[in-house]
């Protein structure tokens, strides 16, 4: 994934995380299979049904070309447990695209867009990450979209999403506490089930997994 313009895809961050407790209680995990015991990841991913169902749409609407757009919710600090998390709870595809079979392109009118969008409607919230699809290519970051990911969405606590739609596979991409990012092992995250009580997770490469409730 390639980009014309420098200018970051991130909200102001002046200001650090609110604190909250995490939502442990209403959610349900969803593991990956390149999970390691040993990464240490910034931040733990939270998603609604409401924005899961956005992205699912969204990345389902080209099986042949890439699409993509940013990650909208909190950045937040559970004190208690001194673990960083964010929680997604909108999506906004990217317009003013361009996009072929491996590759999408934004353009300095998907910026201009991304942050009226947010301000106009979205008023307190951050951009805490990016999405797009590989169709049938499988689940990594390749040598643009690392490079998009560390220039443009630069904060620590900034995650990548890669859905293959032809596949309905998907992984989060999160920098370690070290600073690294790894392009090839991703991480799953937590459903937060909300008003419909059972799963929507159609992914099939992830897991459910047992969450542990303080």
């Amino acid at each position: 994934m390639v980009t014309e313009n420098r200018s970051q895809l991130v909200s102001p961050s002046d200001a650090g995380p609110l604190t909250a407790s995490m939502p442990l209680i209403d959610a349900q995990a969803w593991d990956s299979p390149c999970a390691v015991k040993e990464n240490q990841p910034v931040v733990s991913i939270f998603i609604t049904q409401s924005a899961y169902c956005q992205i699912r749409v969204h990345t389902s609407i080209d099986m042949q070309h890439e699409v993509g757009g940013v990650l909208v919710g909190q950045w937040l600090l559970d004190d208690q447990l001194d673990q960083q998390f964010i929680v997604i709870e909108n999506s906004l595809p990217a317009r003013h695209t361009r996009q072929g079979r491996m590759f999408l392109t934004f353009t300095q009118d998907s910026l201009v867009f991304f942050h009226k969008t947010i301000e106009e409607h979205y008023s307190g919230k951050r951009i805490v990450g990016w999405y797009h699809t590989h169709p049938g290519m499988g689940i990594f970051l390749s040598h643009y979209d690392t490079w998009l990911h560390s220039n443009f969405f630069p904060e620590p606590w900034q995650v990548a999403l890669v859905v293959d739609p032809r596949d309905a596979l998907a992984g989060f991409f999160i920098r370690q506490r070290d600073g690294s990012l790894d392009a090839a092992n991703y991480f799953g995250f937590y459903e937060l089930n909300g008003y419909l009580g059972r799963s929507l997770v159609r992914w099939k490469n992830l897991h459910r997994a047992e969450v542990e409730r303080e």
